[in-house]
C-alpha cells in the first residue's frame, strides 16, 4: 500500500488498512466475526507496507481499485527445499526425471568420512527403500560403549574407530567422558557425513531458521565412518591407518575434513596416505583450512588430493542493531531464545576496550575480564578474536549482561558469520563495529536494541569467498594451483549430535537435531559428495578425472554475472583464493574433455621436486614405482589449472607447457582454444583446434608462453576449449620469481 494516501482523518496505518479492507467486504461476513471482522493476519511496516488478509476474489478485485492500493499478491505456495546447498548448487531434483534418478548406480558408490564418529540415530541416516549393501564392500561395524551392531543400516555401512595414535601421545581415553566408539559426541562427524549423503529430512531447521529439506549432495550414497578424531585432537597416526583401512573396505571417495600445517611431501601423512589411496581409485576431498585470510595459509596442497575453499550460499540470517541515535546497523545471528530484548526500548551499551580499534582482554569478552558491576543490565561490545565467538556470549551472560554486540577486527574485516548465541547477539563487521565502539566509548549515555529477522533468501551477490577459507600460492609447489575449488561452507545445516547443544558449549544445555555451521570443514564434503554423483554416473573415470571435471565446469562469475568476490575485502578474488572457480555439478556431469593423471604421473611429478631415493620410495615401494623422467618440470604434470613459474634467471624468457586432453563427449568433437590476453607475456596454443573422431581419445597440446614484460605481481586468465557445446576451462597463472 501507498503510506503517503493515508488520509489525515486516521490516526495509523492500521486504521486505514482495516478501513479499506471492510469498505471492500461483504457484509455477511464482517458480521460473524466479531472483534476479528476487518480479516486482517499480518500488517507490514518495515520492509515495505501493506496487509495480510483473507479476501474473495471478489472482494480483492473491488480493493485492487481502491485509492492508496499498489499491488495485490495472492498466497503462493513455496516448495520448502533444502536447507539450500542442493539448490543453491542445482541439485533439487524438481521431478522425478532428474538426472540423479535416471540411474540408481549412485546406491553403489560408499563415502568413507575420517572425522569425529557418527550419531547413528539422526534421521539423515535413515535407510528406508535403500537396496542392500553392495557386495564389494568389506567393511564392517565396530562396537563400543553407545554403538552396537544395529545401529549401522543400508545408509551407515561401516563404523571404525582409530585411537591408538591418539592414547599413545595423550594417555588411555576416559570411557566415562567419551565414547570409545564410533559414536559422535562432538557434532562435527555427523554435520560432515550428512552433507556428503545424507537422506532427505523434511522440515529440518535449527530453532526455525534455515527451514527446508535437508539432504546430502548424493542421497543415494553410502556413508563409511571413520572416527579418527578425540578430545585432544586427530593424530597422523590413526589417519594414516583410517585411509589405509578404508580403501581396503572398499570406499570410493574419501572426506577428510582436517589438516596440519604444510610439510614437504615426504614428511606429509596424509599426502602419503592419499597416494596410496589415489593409486586405488579411490577420489580424496580435503578441506582447505580455515586459515584465511592470509595468503599462503593452505592445507592439503597435494595435486592427488582435492583441497576446498568456502564461500557463501544466497541465504543469510540477518539481525539489527538500533543505536540510541535512531541509526540501524545489519548484522546477522541465529539467536532464538526466552530473552529477547524489547524492540521499542533501548538498552545501555558498554564496550570495556580503550579504543576502537585495538583489542585487549577485556573487550574480547575473555573468562574473568567483565566486571559484573559495569556490564550488569547492558549490551555489551566483545571484539572477534582467541576465544570462540559464542563462549563470548557466554562471558557477557555470566557478568549479567542482557546482549551482546559480536564486533569483528581487521582479521575478519566485513565479513559475517552466523552463530546459535546463548543471548541476544548480533555479529557486525569491521567497519560499523568501529563505529559503535566509537559511539559506546564517547558517549556516556550510549544505548542500543537488537532485533532478530529469521532467514532470508535471494542474497546477492552470491557465492562470495568465505574471509576465513585458507589461499595460495602454494609454496610447496608454485605450479600446482592450490586451492582446486570453493563450494559452499558458510552457515551450512546438516544433522547434529545428540550429545552437545548447538554452540558446542558445556553450558549450552539446548538440543538440536540440526546445526549451522561455517568452515571448509563443511565445503570439503559438498565436494565429496558431488564427487560421489560423478563417479556413480562414470565409474570407469580416475580420481584426476572427476576431479579434473569439478574444475574445467567450475565458474568465476556470481550471481550478478559480474567476477566473484571476496570477503575479507570488497574486491574481486583470483585464483589463489578461489582456485579454478565454485563448482557446478551439473555441467561436471558432462564435462567434455577431461585431463587425466595416473598414478605413474603423480609419481614422475614428485621426481621433479627433489626429493632423495628413499624420500621417493615413501611413495613408490607399494607399486615399485620408479622416476622415468617423462615430466621436464613439475608444469608439465597433466593438471586441469596451469601454472608458469618465470625463474629468477631473467635470460629465461620463453616457458612451454604440455598437455593431454581425453575426449569424454560425443564421439566426433571439434574444439578450438581462446585464451585470454596477458600483460606480460605472450601465449600461443599449438595446435589451436583439436579434433576428435572417437570416444576416449586423446589428443596434446602444447601452450607456450613469451615474457613481453615481467611483472612483479602473478597474472590470472584463462584457456578455455569450446567445442559449442562444451566450454573446457583451465586457469593459468603466470608468476615471474624475483630476478636475483
Amino acid at each position: 500500500m501507498d503510506k503517503s494516501a493515508m488520509p489525515t482523518s486516521f490516526s495509523n496505518h492500521l486504521e486505514w488498512y482495516s478501513s479499506k479492507l471492510k469498505s471492500v467486504m461483504s457484509n455477511k461476513q464482517s458480521e460473524g466475526n466479531g472483534d476479528d471482522e476487518d480479516g486482517i493476519i499480518y500488517s507490514y511496516q518495515n520492509a515495505f507496507h501493506g496487509v495480510a488478509a483473507q479476501l474473495t476474489e471478489e472482494e480483492a478485485e473491488r480493493l485492487e481499485e481502491e485509492h492508496g492500493i499498489v499491488s495485490i499478491l495472492p498466497e503462493t505456495k513455496y516448495q520448502l527445499h533444502t536447507t539450500r546447498s542442493p539448490m543453491f548448487l542445482g541439485l533439487e531434483p524438481e521431478e522425478s526425471t532428474s538426472i540423479w534418478s535416471q540411474k540408481l548406480a549412485d546406491h553403489d558408490v560408499i563415502v568413507g568420512v575420517l572425522d569425529t564418529g557418527i550419531w547413528p540415530e539422526s534421521a539423515s541416516f535413515n535407510d528406508t527403500g535403500m537396496t542392500p549393501v553392495p557386495a564389494h564392500w568389506k567393511g564392517t561395524c565396530e562396537t563400543g560403549r553407545g554403538f552396537q551392531k544395529h545401529h549401522c543400516n543400508r545408509k551407515i555401512v561401516g563404523a571404525r574407530v582409530f585411537y591408538r595414535g591418539y592414547e599413545a601421545a595423550t594417555g588411555k581415553i576416559n570411557e566415562k567422558t567419551e565414547y570409545k566408539s564410533p559414536r559422535d559426541q562432538d557434532g562435527h562427524g555427523t554435520h560432515t557425513a550428512a552433507t556428503v549423503a545424507g537422506s532427505p529430512v523434511h522440515d529440518a531447521n535449527l530453532l526455525g531458521y534455515a527451514y527446508g529439506t535437508a539432504r546430502g549432495m548424493a542421497p543415494g550414497a553410502r556413508i563409511a565412518a571413520y572416527k579418527v578424531c578425540w578430545t585432544g585432537g586427530c593424530f597422523s597416526s590413526d589417519i594414516l591407518s583410517a585411509v589405509d583401512r578404508a580403501v581396503a573396505d572398499g570406499v570410493n571417495v574419501l572426506s577428510i575434513s582436517l589438516g596440519g600445517g604444510v610439510s614437504s611431501y615426504s614428511r606429509d601423512s596424509l599426502a602419503i596416505a592419499t597416494f596410496g589411496a589415489m593409486e586405488m581409485g579411490v577420489f580424496v576431498s580435503c578441506s582447505a583450512g580455515n586459515g584465511g585470510p592470509d595468503p599462503v595459509s593452505l592445507t592439503n596442497v597435494s595435486p592427488w588430493i582435492t583441497t576446498v575453499g568456502a564461500s557463501t550460499m544466497d541465504r543469510d540470517f540477518p539481525a539489527n542493531v538500533k543505536l540510541g541515535t535512531g541509526k540501524t546497523v545489519s548484522g546477522v545471528s541465529l539467536y532464538e531464545g526466552q530473552r529477547f530484548l524489547m524492540a521499542n526500548k533501548q538498552y545501555p551499551l558498554v564496550y570495556m576496550g580503550s579504543n576502537s580499534s585495538s583489542p585487549d582482554p577485556s573487550s574480547l569478552c575473555l573468562e574473568g575480564t567483565l566486571d559484573p558491576h559495569i556490564v550488569s543490565g547492558k549490551i555489551v561490545i566483545c571484539d572477534r578474536g582467541i576465544s570462540p565467538r559464542v563462549q563470548k556470549g557466554q562471558v557477557v551472560k555470566d557478568a549479567g549482561g542482557v546482549g551482546m554486540i559480536l564486533t569483528n577486527t581487521v582479521a575478519n574485516g566485513e565479513e559475517l558469520v552466523a552463530d546459535c548465541h546463548l543471548l541476544p547477539a548480533v555479529a557486525v563487521g569491521e567497519m560499523e563495529g568501529k563505529a559503535i565502539k566509537h559511539y559506546a566509548l564517547t558517549n556516556r549515555k550510549a544505548t542500543a536494541t537488537l532485533t532478530f529477522l529469521g532467514t532470508r533468501l535471494g542474497i546477492r551477490p552470491s557465492p562470495v569467498v568465505a574471509a576465513f577459507s585458507s589461499r595460495g600460492p602454494n609454496f610447496l609447489t608454485l605450479e600446482i594451483l592450490k586451492p582446486d575449488v570453493i563450494a559452499p561452507g558458510v552457515n551450512i545445516l546438516a544433522a547434529w549430535t545428540g550429545e552437545l547443544g548447538p554452540s558446542s558449549l558445556p553450558t549450552d544445555h539446548r538440543r538440536v537435531k540440526f546445526n549451522i555451521l561455517s568452515g571448509t570443514s563443511m565445503s570439503c564434503p559438498h565436494v565429496s559428495g558431488i564427487a560421489a554423483l560423478l563417479k556413480a554416473r562414470h565409474p570407469e573415470w580416475s580420481p584426476a578425472a572427476v576431479k579434473s571435471a569439478l574444475m574445467t565446469t567450475a565458474y568465476v562469475h556470481d550471481n550478478t554475472h559480474n567476477p566473484l568476490k571476496d570477503a575479507s575485502m570488497a574486491a574481486p578474488s583470483n585464483p589463489y583464493d578461489h582456485g579454478a572457480g565454485h563448482i557446478n555439478p551439473l555441467r561436471a556431469l558432462d564435462p567434455g574433455l577431461i585431463y587425466d593423471i595416473e598414478a605413474q604421473d603423480y609419481f614422475e611429478f614428485l621426481c621433479t621436486q627433489k626429493l632423495t631415493t628413499m624420500q621417493l620410495k615413501v611413495f613408490g615401494k607399494y607399486s615399485n614405482r620408479s622416476c622415468h623422467h617423462t615430466l621436464a618440470s613439475p608444469g608439465d604434470l597433466n593438471y586441469p589449472a596451469i601454472s608458469v613459474v618465470f625463474p629468477e634467471d631473467t635470460s629465461i624468457s620463453v616457458l612451454t607447457l604440455h598437455r593431454t586432453v581425453t575426449n569424454v563427449g560425443p564421439p566426433i568433437s571439434n574444439y578450438h582454444a581462446v585464451v585470454s590476453p596477458f600483460k606480460g607475456t605472450t601465449i600461443k596454443v599449438d595446435p589451436e583446434s583439436l579434433n576428435f573422431t572417437r570416444k576416449n581419445q586423446k589428443l596434446s597440446y602444447k601452450i607456450t608462453f613469451t615474457t613481453k614484460s615481467p611483472q612483479t605481481m602473478p597474472e590470472f586468465g584463462g584457456l578455455v576449449w569450446k567445442d559449442g557445446v562444451h566450454k573446457v576451462r583451465s586457469t593459468i597463472v603466470i608468476t615471474w620469481l624475483p630476478p636475483l
